[in-house]
């Protein structure tokens, strides 16, 4: 089984103390070394490809969990973007991927606080940038990556530079936290394809319909 980077890392605490307890309190030692297993468990990276052709006609979603994030907003250069969040609990896999193909611009850790990942709050939480880019500024997007009250880490996969393509893990996040992404100016809410409360897989969702791609199919003769 694939593991996010780290994973043994987390996972040598509960091992180590298993060891300790073995010889002071074996029953204790046992759930100490369950919970080194569950660690690793967590932190599982299953081997995901998008259908054929999702780069071209749709964003895939970022992140496996719960959409809890669907709207409108001015971006700081005035553009209407669309925002879909999805906050994952601790038994969804934690690595992320990139919903569109691009060039990453840039990488930036925001510090900030740890409320509840699924709260209005957490946009003030601990979290870490990774803007996208393409072609064009039609092309360009921001992922997001939210601490939560128990996710402390949120890891970057990728540096300014690095080619993404879809589906394509970009990072993940150490426990229950929350993944955005910005959309590019040329999705609006009508070409999102989940609602609040849909459950979402890294990779495999379609998350939105490009708006390019459907008007191509509107061109084509019948």
């Amino acid at each position: 089984m694939r593991l996010a980077p780290g994973a043994y890392d987390y996972a040598a605490v509960p091992a180590v103390l298993a060891l300790v307890l073995l010889v002071a309190f074996p029953p204790a030692s046992v759930v100490a070394l369950a919970l080194a297993f569950a660690v690793l468990a967590f932190f599982r990276d299953p081997e995901r490809t998008p259908a054929e052709g999702v780069a071209r006609d749709a964003a895939v979603a970022a992140a496996d969990g719960t959409v809890s994030v669907v709207r409108t907003e001015t971006d700081e250069d005035g553009r209407e973007r669309v925002r879909v969040g999805v906050f994952m609990n601790v038994t969804d896999v934690h690595v992320n991927r990139a919903p569109l193909p691009g060039t990453v611009e840039a990488v930036e850790h925001v510090p900030g606080g740890h409320m509840p990942a699924f709260t209005k709050t957490a946009e003030r939480n601990e979290r870490l940038h990774v803007d996208v880019g393409g072609l064009n500024s039609e092309n360009e997007y921001r992922l997001t990556q939210i601490a939560g009250t128990v996710a402390r880490r949120c890891h970057s996969h990728v540096d300014a530079g690095d080619e993404l393509a879809a589906g394509e893990r970009f990072g993940h996040i150490a426990f229950s936290s929350r993944v955005d992404v910005l959309l590019p100016p040329r999705f609006d809410e009508t070409d999102v394809l989940v609602d609040e409360g849909d459950r979402s897989v890294a990779g495999r969702t379609l998350l939105a319909r490009d708006p390019r791609a459907a008007s191509h199919d509107g061109d084509e003769p019948q």
